[in-house]
């Protein structure tokens, strides 16, 4: 479960400008995760529950995480239809042929947090 991994490299990120801007207690991070970006929503919940009960000198008790999706969105570089696919490499719903160029749904970034210094 590489989520894991991911949410101990955004805490990091997060904790270390919320250093810099004197904030002791993490108690909100926002993400944009997109539906193809490959990374499981509900694996970075858990993930985050983890590191936040293991962690309470970085977290506040209530801190949370708050996850938006981004919908997958492709453009047909033959047929100019734009679909929604379900993965990276999908057929164009018209060409039945796999060029499309992916528009949006892969984005995986913190979108904002939100910290106390206490």
């Amino acid at each position: 479960m590489h989520e894991m991994s991911l949410m101990g490299d955004i805490i990091q990120l997060v904790q270390e400008d919320a250093a810099v801007n004197g904030l002791g207690k993490i108690e909100k991070i926002e993400l944009i995760v997109g539906v193809i970006a490959n990374a499981m929503p509900d694996a970075l919940k858990m993930a985050f529950d983890i590191f936040r009960d293991q962690n309470p000198h970085i977290f506040a008790e209530t801190a949370e995480l708050v996850i938006h999706l981004e919908e997958a969105k492709a453009k047909c570089v033959l047929c100019d239809l734009e679909y929604r696919p379900e993965q990276k490499i999908a057929l164009c719903p018209s060409c039945n042929i796999p060029s499309g160029k992916v528009l949006a749904g892969e984005t995986f970034q913190v979108l904002s947090y939100e910290g106390s210094n206490q």
